[in-house]
């Protein structure tokens, strides 16, 4: 407990020594190519959405997070500020112009002058330098004159010195200016008056004014110093800015530290005691010395205006990079903290930072540390560096060669052998000894000769090594300490692959990184089974290629999917922390990840140039969420046109949102659109997502992507609103836009072509009415003389109606006598059957007889058998079916023969029996013959009279 005790408090007081961050914040530079304008930028302003306005040489230049717009003044002169208003009023000033900015139609933001508003006295105008929003006044500040001018921009009063302007400043709600030979004064009432002891800075030029308090202020001079003012009292400001320095500006940031910018020693930012945090300058992160602008944006970035370019610097957030412009080249691999300096392992060698108070902060090269290195550590009071070229030990400010093989991956104590460490190697592992105060190589373990990256020690001072493709190994020492064995762990042992194993020790345990998450070993059952303690935190599927708890228990990481930390929280659980390293991860060392602790809560991540250095704080914001913004709608074909860039007019005001009047209807034939959205995070042009949604034509948002564009084409008519919404790197969803555009239908679709269509629609019917009436009179009137001509025709048929009843019965005598023969038909056909039957009867006492040995039964049966053949007249049977069939069946026996004169009679009885469409099974029984029988007989009869495979036999009969 006192250990962790002492450890936070070492940790607390080492953070207030040092103070200082290492390493350089987050940038990135803009060049005049980058945004289209002149070299100098004056200053810079904000819009709640967050769009970046600067007073450039060449106009007024808008940023939106993806891309630079620019727009000029009339007179095409330079823009020396810029200022938005409550209501969104972009206003600027320049030579010779001062007013402010209004977009039309489509968005374009057009410049409006106030200067014709001033009196004649007053219109000739050289520089307007400044503009400031104090209570409901905008001014703008000239050398000669301040106007102030009401929110309805209407001119209110003219300030006018008797000696010339110098500088203007605004600080704690006020505006203070420099004025020639009086000093300093600020305005009172519409009226200026003089500060308490302002008259001190009457010979100085002041670049700066910041109220540190009510009664307190700091006042930055262009060349004479910095000087602080507390009540009636001037004296100067203690602060270690170069010698010669020249102030072009100072402002205060949010976090109450203070930015400089000078002519030609680039940045400072210091703290409000006068110390510098940090320095940056054309060596070390910044592309131009000379500053003309500072500003901070709603996210705490820091704006630069260069003589030559922008650079932001994202001062916000919780990481530093250390690397050739600090210093430090070369890809990062390992880093430690020891006696107030840190030791840079790269692969190019090794080098320290001082990092005690009132020493220079500058990294250096290590004597005789030249080479890849893979791991600093200290053991007992030895700092030693693991490298390609072997094992070194780092003292008196050199790296010195140990001894042994070369190919050195890490250290560690050997367990129960304080004086002992033990090495992993590139073929095995290998024995130092820590003696007379110096470390000398031993041997080299006999027994393994795998490459040994990772290696921990358990417990019971077994060694633990994963290999990268292998899988993982335990390995023991002998009593002798010269060799040892080992027992390979593999799939079979419980873990998920043999790839991209890692071994690491958290909470005094050893944990098990795989390819589908972390395991430990069960020294029970000899095998490794999956870690319930983090399934919590992570996926299934999460990889750990780097590992380290510090002393306070948090748990940093690097995935193959995220970057991240664990904090450990009084319960003993932890807070995943993850969205903001999303930051650092394109920065990352892809060769071999490795995160280095340096203090609790501080840690350096290995990257590919240098290291980035991380501070757990847990009061950190990671964003500001900028609303998402459509910022240009196209008509697309042969040449896109312009519609819409996403700013909208208002009384007083300028807004990126639609209102109803805003909706464009756009004709039918040109309904193939484009649009652009972006969202006004800087330096995430890359990583911020979109979604969208044409509401009318689709259903809802498609994927995120990082293409911040969407096209639509050949629309029909109809009512359409275009959505967008964009995600940051830590994930958060931002608030949407929309477009809102009705399409009009074609001309064959529109209103007036409806009326058209219904016009023509009732005329057709009218005609067709006509037409139709004229018809039926036809129709009637033919209907008429045919009625006469049928009753003519029937009194012509009255006279033959004797005869024609005659004949009916006649036809009514033949229809009886067909009806007669078609039940003889019928009733012989029972007859039939009947002999059928008596046949089959006869069988069957055939084969009584056959099987009795009673002789007196078999006698009254053969009795029974001859007085069934007696009555069995089979042929006459026949014979007068057929005669009968004929009848009805219209001669067919007769037609059939004689078209088919070599049909046998059976084959004759078969075509009967089909015609009469009786089944295979009553065939069958008709001609005393098996169902098998009657499709033999079937196919015969097909072959005889040559009949397709195609043709249906019964059908063929049936038509016959």
């Amino acid at each position: 407990m006192k250990y962790w005790i002492f450890c936070i408090l070492f940790c607390l007081s080492a953070w207030q020594v040092f103070g200082q961050s290492p390493g350089l914040p987050f940038s990135k530079f803009y060049s005049t190519n980058d945004y289209q304008g002149g070299i100098q930028n004056f200053a810079f302003t904000q819009s709640p959405s967050g769009l970046i306005y600067v007073a450039n040489n060449f106009g007024l230049l808008e940023y939106d997070g993806s891309e630079w717009r620019r727009y000029s003044l009339p007179n095409s002169t330079k823009i020396r500020d810029v200022a938005i208003d409550e209501n969104g009023t972009i206003y600027a000033s320049g030579q010779a112009e001062f007013g402010f900015f209004k977009p039309d139609q489509k968005g374009y933001l057009i410049y409006q002058s106030l200067s014709q508003k001033l009196p004649e006295s007053s219109k000739n105008l050289e520089e307007i330098w400044k503009i400031y929003f104090i209570q409901d006044f905008v001014i703008f500040c000239t050398f000669d004159e301040i106007f102030l001018f009401d929110k309805n921009q209407e001119l209110v009063s003219i300030l006018d010195g008797e000696q010339d302007f110098e500088s203007f400043h605004f600080a704690n709600n006020n505006l203070y200016i420099n004025q020639k030979e009086k000093g300093l004064l600020f305005l009172e009432n519409q009226n200026l008056s003089p500060l308490n002891g302002g008259e001190f800075f009457s010979d100085k030029l002041l670049a700066g004014f910041i109220s540190v308090s009510n009664n307190s202020h700091l006042a930055f001079t262009r060349n004479q110093g910095v000087y602080e003012i507390a009540g009636y009292e001037i004296r100067p400001w203690q602060v270690k800015l170069p010698q010669g320095v020249q102030i072009n500006e100072a402002r205060q940031l949010k976090n109450g530290n203070i930015a400089i910018g000078t002519q030609r020693h680039g940045l400072f930012i210091l703290n409000q005691n006068g110390e510098i945090l940090l320095e940056m300058n054309k060596e070390n992160g910044l592309r131009n010395n000379s500053i003309l602008s500072l500003f901070e944006d709603i996210s705490g970035n820091l704006w630069i205006g260069h003589n030559n370019g922008i650079t932001l610097l994202e001062l916000s957030l919780p990481f530093r990079l250390i690397d050739q412009f600090s210093g430090l080249p070369g890809t990062g691999y390992d880093a430690f903290l020891k006696d107030q300096e840190i030791y840079y392992g790269t692969n190019y060698g090794l080098f320290v930072e001082k990092t005690a108070p009132n020493t220079s902060k500058e990294i250096n090269p290590l004597d005789g540390g030249t080479g890849q290195v893979y791991q600093i550590t200290q053991i007992q009071d030895k700092l030693l560096s693991a490298q390609n070229d072997g094992a070194f030990l780092i003292e008196n400010g050199k790296a010195s060669f140990i001894g042994g093989p070369t190919g050195i991956w890490n250290f560690q104590p050997l367990k129960d052998h304080p004086e002992l460490i033990i090495s992993g190697s590139y073929s095995g592992l290998l024995l130092f000894e820590i003696k007379n105060n110096t470390v000398r190589f031993l041997r080299k373990l006999k027994g393994f000769d795998e490459s040994s990256r990772l290696i921990e020690q358990d417990s019971n001072g077994d060694i633990w090594m994963a290999h990268g493709y292998k899988g993982i190994y335990r390995l023991k020492l002998n009593e002798s300490l010269d060799s040892v064995s080992y027992q390979y762990y593999g799939t079979e042992s419980g873990l998920p692959t043999t790839l991209l194993n890692s071994v690491w020790k958290l909470n005094n345990q050893l944990v098990f990184s795989t390819e589908y998450g972390l395991y430990r070993y069960n020294p029970d059952q000899d095998r490794f089974e999956k870690d319930p303690t983090y399934d919590r935190y992570f996926e299934p599927d999460f990889l750990a290629t780097s590992i380290i708890e510090d002393p306070l228990g948090n748990i940093f990481y690097i995935g193959e999917k995220e970057v991240g930390v664990l904090e450990k929280q009084i319960t003993g659980s932890y807070t995943k922390n993850h969205q903001i390293f999303n930051k650092i991860k394109p920065f990352l060392n892809d060769d071999l990840q490795k995160i280095s602790l340096i203090r609790a809560n501080e840690v350096l991540f290995a990257a590919n140039e240098g290291f980035i250095w991380y501070k757990l704080d847990k009061n950190f914001n990671p964003s500001i969420s900028y609303p998402t913004l459509i910022r240009s709608v196209y008509l697309t074909g042969a040449s896109d046109s312009l519609i819409s860039q996403g700013n909208y007019l208002r009384i007083y005001s300028i807004e990126e949102s639609q209102n109803e009047e805003d909706i464009l209807a756009i004709p039918y034939q040109n309904a193939n659109l484009r649009f652009e959205a972006s969202n006004p995070i800087p330096n995430n042009e890359n990583t911020t997502k979109f979604q969208f949604w044409l509401e009318g034509l689709e259903e809802g948002y498609g994927e995120w992507t990082t293409k911040r564009d969407k096209a639509y084409t050949n629309l029909r008519e109809g009512n359409y609103t275009f959505h967008a919404r964009s995600k940051n790197i830590y994930g958060e969803i931002s608030k949407e836009d929309s477009y809102s555009f009705k399409v009009l239908p074609p001309w064959y679709r529109s209103t007036l072509a409806y009326l058209v269509y219904t016009i023509l629609g009732l005329l057709l019917l009218y005609l067709l009415f006509k037409y139709l009436d004229k018809r039926m009179k036809k129709e009637a009137a033919q209907i008429k003389a045919a009625q006469t001509k049928v009753i003519q025709e029937k009194e012509k048929d009255l006279k033959s109606s004797k005869q024609e009843i005659e004949r009916l019965k006649t036809e009514k005598l033949r229809s009886e006598i067909q009806s007669k023969n078609k039940e003889l038909a019928s009733a012989t056909m029972h007859l039939i059957n009947k002999n059928g039957f008596i046949v089959q009867t006869k069988s069957h006492l055939n084969n009584i007889i056959k099987k009795s040995k009673n002789q007196e039964v078999k006698n009254e049966i053969n009795k029974i058998i001859q007085s069934i053949e007696k009555n069995i007249a089979g042929d006459k049977d026949w014979e007068q079916f057929e005669m009968h069939f004929d009848e009805v069946h219209g001669d067919f026996m007769s037609r059939f023969k004689t078209a088919y004169p070599d049909l046998s009679p059976q084959e004759i009885k078969l075509s009967a029996y089909l015609r009469m469409n009786l089944s295979s099974k009553e065939i069958a029984n008709l001609m005393n013959i098996t169902i098998r029988g009657v499709e033999i007989a079937r196919y015969r009869l097909r072959k005889k009279i040559q009949l397709e495979r195609s043709e249906n036999l019964q059908e063929f009969i049936l038509k016959f």
